[in-house]
């Protein structure tokens, strides 16, 4: 009989979708659900468990009540064993290090853990670095390398290591000053290590900053994305260095790590909500500006959650416009691009391959996967 251990930081990534680049603190939270925005790290949990459920009946799952475990385990079918208790809708980072301390004193062989990287920092300070987890990602930004792909290869990933079929390697634990994050500024720490079952395209690279030799590669894609810009058309700038590259290019402020708006050369829309941006394309037509997580390949579903999968259902896949400087391209080492956007539909419906903006007059074909 094998054993996991679940933890579930219930609002992690809740301030995505609505803008706030994180979701770290009380009030980041507060704030996040004023501005409407959903949990959605429950369901995520559940979707890693699903893949399990094959091996249910020799699998026993161990967690904590209600929103930190129980309800995502009872929705995959299983029925866990629940331990200790927290105070529902107020959970807190202690309560996932005093969930871990207790996941290792019942020596689970696995312990998954639903967020982002202030929940693998929680992680990280509980258990020992020798222990083996397993991150569902379910945050906002994600550059720690602890995390599954998406949660269902979390859940495959989870069920390999079991057998067996897969091994352990230690990978860094990452965190933002979200503070600074906001503001437009990149301030990324090493926290520590934690053991993680290891299978390439299911577990993640850590994200790797743009070095400053690309920006003239850089201003050459945006005069080549400028040059084919239409008249009365929306184009939703994703986050990034290359983005703002094109946005100052046109005499433009851009928001480092926001999403804007341009239309006709001009801003009209700034550091945008998901639902800004639904309201936004339903009434005149639109295309998409992205480019991939550097070290990572995310394309959607890292850091860019404005542009959830409704947005992009209604912009359409031909209306998406790839950009990256070759030298990123080229150290995912021909991993594929990644999509991420809590939709399976909108996933596999961008699945396949994309034309990718290089360089003025550069151009190469790449594979995304969900």
């Amino acid at each position: 009989m094998k054993r996991i251990g679940l933890i579930v930081n219930p609002f992690a990534g809740i301030g995505g979708r609505v803008g706030l680049k994180g979701s770290d603190g009380v009030d980041t939270v507060r704030r996040a659900i004023e501005l409407g925005a959903v949990p959605e790290a429950l369901q995520r949990a559940t979707s890693s468990l699903l893949p399990l459920s094959l091996i249910r009946d020799s699998l026993e799952v161990l967690t904590y009540p209600l929103e930190m475990g129980e309800t995502s385990a009872r929705d995959a079918g299983f029925t866990p064993k629940v331990i200790d208790a927290i105070r529902s809708g107020a959970t807190t980072a202690e309560d996932t290090q005093r969930a871990a301390r207790d996941m290792c004193e019942f020596d689970v062989d696995l312990l998954l853990f639903a967020g982002g990287d202030g929940t693998a920092r929680d992680i990280c300070k509980a258990v020992p670095a020798q222990f083996p987890c397993l991150g569902i990602p379910a945050g906002v930004k994600i550059h720690s390398a602890v995390y599954a792909t998406n949660p269902r290869h979390a859940g495959e990933l989870a069920m390999l290591y079991l057998d067996d079929k897969a091994r352990l390697r230690e990978a860094e634990v990452l965190d933002l000053d979200e503070d600074a994050y906001r503001a437009g500024r990149v301030s990324t720490h090493l926290y520590g290590y934690l053991s993680v079952p290891y299978r390439r395209l299911l577990t993640q690279n850590q994200k790797v900053p743009s070095p400053a030799s690309e920006a003239r590669q850089a201003e050459a894609i945006a005069e080549a994305v400028i040059e084919k810009m239409q008249p009365d058309i929306l184009y939703i700038l994703g986050p990034g260095t290359t983005t703002r590259t094109l946005a100052q290019k046109l005499g433009l402020a851009k928001t480092l790590v926001g999403v804007d708006v341009v239309r006709d050369g001009r801003l009209i829309a700034q550091d945008v909500t998901q639902a800004q941006l639904l309201a936004l394309v339903e009434s005149m037509p639109a295309k998409i500006i992205v480019t991939p997580i550097g070290g990572q390949g995310f394309l959607f579903g890292r850091g860019n959650q404005q542009i959830g999968p409704q947005v992009i259902r209604k912009v359409g896949r031909e209306n998406i416009i790839v950009i990256s400087t070759s030298d990123k391209l080229n150290a995912l080492r021909t991993q594929p691009l990644l999509v991420d956007t809590g939709d399976d539909e909108v996933d596999a419906l961008l699945a396949g391959y994309f034309t990718v903006i290089t360089g003025y007059h550069e151009r190469t074909v790449y594979r995304v996967v969900s």
